[in-house]
């Protein structure tokens, strides 16, 4: 299937898409977890992604133990798990259809030289648009060019199920936006709009992080003509320094054991738990207890929560 063909569909068609940079973490069971659930409550079906379009970030034997522990955890995935790494082909031609548009143009700017561009209120810095209408003279030869999607003047405009109304004006808090970079590798705001559509995705359930990156995918998504996706963002675990819970902040993989860890999961995003006469007591009972009790409604409604201490929430001794 090209980058423009979208088959018909689905009513929900979810989707839990890890990065094989290392174990999974509280964090990555929170987020799994919702969508499994948001999935399978709504009828519907789940997928695994593995988001190793950044190649150079992806640790050797990281992807077989994320699945192993996505199967001893009870999660069970429709169709064959995708890879980035070997959808580079659908990516390239998104982009072809960008550029036709005069959506994209070349920017040889470097991270040393944009590190004076203005900071927006998310922390992130703005392309000021030095390359947008040309390259400099003294920037022409080089032969490393990442690709940059025109914004203009767009304001996106969305409705999250948990957080709410959401409003972003790309030009004033991101600028152009990088959609394959100097090293040809491409960027992860593209290979996630066309794996999304192409993999024919209606609704998106993950963490409150990447709440900021949506508007951008929306903004790709309406200019390669992709159908409109149902968000919802529920909070990331947090250490007690107040980092996001990952694995570059030190957080311990999942445990053994896995009903200890989702029922953890399982109160952090305000579900109820079970009566004691009904509480399940392996991994098989205790999805279909969840299944049939998730509640969206009781999802608490914000971006950041406390992590359980034994989970990595607590602060580490050095």
């Amino acid at each position: 299937m090209n980058a423009g063909a979208v088959a018909p569909r689905p009513l929900y068609r979810g989707r839990y898409a890890p990065s094989p940079t290392g174990p999974l973490h509280f964090g990555s069971l929170v987020a799994a977890l919702a969508s499994y659930c948001d999935a399978r409550a709504a009828g519907g079906h789940w997928l695994v992604r593995i988001e190793d379009v950044d190649v150079p970030r992806s640790q050797r034997g990281a992807e077989a133990l994320i699945l192993a522990t996505l199967e001893r955890y009870g999660f069970a995935w429709d169709g064959d798990v995708v890879r980035q790494s070997e959808r580079t082909p659908l990516y390239a031609a998104a982009l072809d259809r960008l550029r036709a548009n005069g959506d994209v143009y070349d920017c040889a700017c470097s991270r040393r030289e944009l590190e004076t561009a203005a900071i927006s209120p998310g922390g992130e810095r703005v392309y000021p648009g030095t390359c947008r209408d040309g390259m400099p003279a003294d920037r022409r030869a080089r032969p490393q060019l990442a690709a940059r999607v025109r914004v203009a003047g767009t304001r996106v405009e969305f409705r999250d199920r948990l957080q709410g109304a959401q409003a972003q004006d790309l030009a004033r808090e991101v600028g152009d936006f990088v959609v394959r970079r100097a090293d040809g590798l491409y960027a992860y705001q593209l290979a996630v709009v066309v794996d999304d559509a192409l993999q024919n995705v209606t609704h998106v359930v993950r963490g409150a992080d990447l709440l900021a990156s949506t508007p951008r995918q929306i903004f790709l998504a309406r200019r390669l003509e992709y159908p409109p996706l149902s968000y919802l963002h529920v909070p990331v675990a947090i250490r007690a320094t107040g980092e996001k819970l990952s694995k570059q902040t030190g957080a311990p993989p999942l445990p053994h054991d896995p009903l200890p860890a989702l029922f953890a999961a399982w109160r952090f995003l305000g579900q109820l738990p079970p009566e004691k006469a009904e509480a399940p007591d392996c991994v098989g009972d205790f999805w279909s207890w969840a299944i049939a009790h998730w509640n969206p409604a009781e999802l608490p409604p914000t971006g950041m929560l406390p992590a359980p201490a034994q989970f990595g929430g607590a602060r580490v001794k050095v």
